[in-house]
């Protein structure tokens, strides 16, 4: 496989093209009045099934960048934050069945995006809601 591949559907692509811009630390590749194209060749995709008791709507829950140190958490937080996004940070939880520290920041339409580090496996989650 060459490369993972995530479409995603924007209401107002200039904005969606900014905040993302700013995400990836690039400018697309390809731009065009209804469509836009980031290639990334790094990182690779943590993909996760999340159970939940009623699936409505969107079947999307959220995407995340796993990074390799708490160092990079706070790297791209204050980045993030350097660019006007609101990060909102969980340090020390328990979350998806592992120890981690993160930041969130939405996008345009509503999609979550994580970034995250993770300590330790955990046998059991602090919330169900959290990942």
């Amino acid at each position: 496989m060459k490369n993972v591949h995530v479409g995603i559907n924007v209401t107002n692509l200039e904005a969606s093209v900014g905040f993302y811009e700013k995400i990836f630390e690039m400018e697309p590749v390809k731009v065009k009045p209804d469509y836009a194209k980031f290639l990334l060749e790094k990182p690779g995709l943590n993909f996760t099934l999340n159970v939940r008791d009623e699936v409505k709507g969107n079947q999307v829950g959220h995407f995340g960048f796993q990074v390799g140190s708490k160092e990079e958490v706070l790297y791209h937080k204050e980045r993030l934050e350097k660019e006007g996004f609101f990060a909102r940070e969980e340090t020390d939880t328990t979350c998806c069945y592992a120890l981690q520290d993160k930041f969130w920041v939405t996008d345009p339409d509503g999609n979550e995006w994580e970034f995250f580090f993770t300590k330790a496996d955990r046998d059991s989650n602090d919330s169900s809601a959290c990942c």
